[in-house]
Parts: C-alpha cells; sequence; structure tokens
C-alpha cells in the first residue's frame, strides 16, 4: 500500500552514488513509493538526479572548489542557491537528507527553497565526537528547521536529544530486510561456517572475531571464517589472521554485492559481528547485515552494542557478549559449533523477529508515510 500522495515529489540526498555498504539507503531509493529524484556526490550533494552538476557554470565551480578545499568552509552560497534553485525547479515537496552531516549542510538550501526536510541518522553522524563537536552549531540549525528526525536505534534516539534535538521530532524507524532476497534456510545443513560482513573499519572490530574464531579452532579444527568488507583494517586483519595461525581457515572475500551476501548467508551455520565503541566515539546504529543475518535464518553472535540488542535477542535469536569480550564471544561460536539443533531454533526465531519488526515492506510503509505527512502538513501551512 502507498502512502505517498499522488505527485509528490521526493527528493533524497545521499553521499555516495554506489556503495554496497549502505543497502540501508540503497533500498530506500528503491523502495519507496512516488516520484524520486536522487541527488549525490558528497553530504551536500553536487549531482542532480540526471547526473548533472547543480552548479551550472564555470565560475560557479571554481567558487565552490575554492571554499571548500582552500577555504574549508562549509556554508556555501553559491552551492546553497545551487540546490535550492533544483529544489524548485523540480517542485519538490519533501526532502529526506541521509546522514545527519547532509542535513545539516543543506539545511539552507532547504530553507531557502521553503522546502521542508527530514533527516535520517544512521550512525556515525551521532555519535562520533569530533563530527558532533565539528558539526554541533549546524546541528542545532538543522534540528531547528527539520519537521522530522529519524534514528535507527534507541540509544541513538537518546544521543540526538543530547545533541539537542527535540524529542517529539524524533521518531525511531529501524531499517527493513527484503525477505524476498534474504531467505529462509536451514544452518545445521551448512558446514561449519561463520560468517561476518562488514568493513573492516574500529567500531566493526574485526580483530575481535579473528582473535574469538582463533580459540574456537582449538575445539572445532575444521571451522572455516568468512569476512566479507573492505576497510582501513583490511591489512592488518589479514596479519593479525597469519600471526594466529589460522590463515588457512580464514578467507577475505572483499566487497560483496547484495545478492552475493544472501548466498553467503544461505550457505553458512553462524554470523558474527563483534561491534565496539570505537576510540573516537564511533558507534553502529542498527547494523543491517545482523538484520540480514537473521531473516536468513543465521543465529548471530554479537555485543550489547547500540541497536543490537533491539535487533538479537539473547538466548531467542542469538548471543550476545560485552564489548572486547574476546572469550565469551568464543565460548558462544563453540556453544552454537557443537549443537545445530540451537542453531536452527536461534535461526528460525531470527526469522520470525525480522518479519515482525523488521520488514522492509513495514518499513518503508512508515518512512513514506512520514515524508508524506511532512509535506501534506507543509503545504496546509502554506495554503493557509
Amino acid at each position: 500500500m502507498s502512502y505517498i500522495a499522488e505527485g509528490l515529489n521526493i527528493c533524497i540526498s545521499k553521499p555516495n552514488g554506489i556503495n554496497y555498504s549502505e543497502t540501508f539507503i540503497d533500498s530506500q531509493v528503491n523502495f519507496l513509493p512516488g516520484i524520486k529524484k536522487v541527488v549525490y556526490g558528497g553530504f551536500f550533494p553536487l549531482f542532480g538526479h540526471q547526473k548533472t552538476y547543480l552548479i551550472r557554470t564555470r565560475s560557479g565551480l571554481i567558487e565552490y572548489l575554492v571554499r571548500k578545499r582552500i577555504f574549508h568552509q562549509k556554508e556555501i552560497k553559491v552551492r546553497t542557491k545551487a540546490f535550492a534553485k533544483y529544489l524548485g525547479e523540480n517542485k519538490i515537496g519533501v526532502v529526506l537528507a541521509e546522514y545527519g552531516l547532509t542535513g545539516a549542510l543543506i539545511r539552507e538550501s532547504c530553507e531557502l527553497a521553503n522546502v521542508p526536510m527530514v533527516i535520517h541518522f544512521h550512525g556515525f553522524d551521532a555519535h562520533v565526537k569530533s563530527v558532533t563537536d565539528e558539526y554541533a552549531t549546524l546541528y542545532i540549525k538543522a534540528f531547528t528547521f527539520a519537521s522530522k528526525i529519524i534514528a535507527v536505534s534507541k540509544p541513538m534516539q537518546f544521543r540526538l536529544i543530547e545533541l539537542g534535538a527535540a524529542p517529539e521530532k524524533i521518531v525511531l524507524l529501524p531499517y527493513g530486510v527484503d525477505t524476498s532476497l534474504f531467505t529462509q534456510n536451514k544452518p545445521s545443513e551448512n558446514p561449519l561456517i561463520f560468517l561476518s560482513v562488514a568493513r573492516f573499519a574500529e567500531k566493526k572490530s574485526p580483530l575481535s572475531t579473528l582473535s574469538a574464531f582463533a580459540k574456537v579452532l582449538e575445539q572445532f579444527p575444521d571451522a572455516r571464517l568468512k569476512m566479507a568488507g573492505i576497510g582501513p583494517l583490511w591489512t592488518e586483519a589479514k596479519t593479525r589472521a597469519e600471526f594466529l595461525g589460522i590463515s588457512s581457515n580464514v578467507e577475505f572475500l572483499g566487497v560483496q554485492t547484495p545478492v552475493q551476501v544472501a548466498e553467503l548467508m544461505r550457505t553458512s551455520r553462524v554470523f558474527v559481528q563483534h561491534s565496539v565503541i570505537a576510540q573516537g566515539g564511533d558507534s553502529e546504529g542498527t547494523p543491517n547485515s545482523i538484520l540480514e543475518a537473521s531473516a536468513s535464518c543465521l543465529p548471530v553472535v554479537s555485543t550489547y552494542h547500540a541497536g543490537i540488542p533491539e535487533a538479537v535477542l539473547h538466548q531467542c535469536t542469538g548471543l550476545l557478549v560485552k564489548e572486547h569480550d574476546i572469550d565469551g564471544m568464543a565460548r558462544y561460536m563453540c556453544r552454537l559449533a557443537a549443537d545445530p539443533v540451537l542453531c536452527d531454533k536461534m535461526g528460525s526465531a531470527g526469522r520470525r523477529h525480522i518479519e515482525e519488526n523488521y520488514h522492509m515492506q513495514t518499513q518503508i510503509a512508515k518512512l513514506a508515510a512520514i515524508l508524506n505527512e511532512v509535506a501534506k502538513k507543509h503545504t496546509s501551512f502554506l495554503n493557509k
């Protein structure tokens, strides 16, 4: 059922054109009903939906580059006016800003064009102290202007209030999973493969996962760990596997498409991810790969971190440990390795949990309803 009013133009502003680690944004682009115009090319968009520069003159582009790259300015009039003009020309009814930084930077354009904005926070944009400190003033302006602010977990909801967002503006809306792509399977019938799908970044703590897996191999020498993704800790992770003497049991798969990830989940026994708060404060929202694993009937071993305890019900759909508890993670991995029936039981419960609380259609419909409500209220206000 569509909750978008007929003829409503939605502008989705996202940093990257294509990014396999941002499937949560791609799902919104692909499945939101309505007439969508996607702009991208940074937290302040550089390109319009026709893949042309929003700043249309050579002199304007030069001025923009000088102010951004040499003077490191965040509020640049030439690009603000260019985006405001784009919004007006395309008769945009509401803007969905992907990431808090996007909302902070495009707020002035939306205000200039008199178009309402919804900001969707995802993780680092709410938690990294250096980011929230740097953007503190712009965040307050964006929070004041924004019609709604979306948080993907309860801890993020509280954090946004700390940063100055009005509680009545915040909507708790976790991601949804495409359950037609991430389908049911019976993990007990798969080889003893532990699967990790995550960026090789500090908050994903891939080195912790490797350390825990090394302890698992002491009891289950035939176990394997497949790690999909890439990132700044990629080389260090491969070096750590060699140091631990487990390289022959670990596969570093690199970037995988959603279809490839779904296949990996259909052929694995357990999903693992040791999320932690990074030194700079970076934190998860609700990791999409964990939701996809549960949708695929995989039991999950993870941490009490951010939105994970909402997505993974301890002792029901998976097993959770405190951050940095390597021994505890290894024990739980061994427990599941020794009990295929438990894997099936937790996996089935996980699938039900996803269908009831994180189903793609339901979550997208909720987002569509938010956008439609914001646009309708703004139109009613203008017509008074």
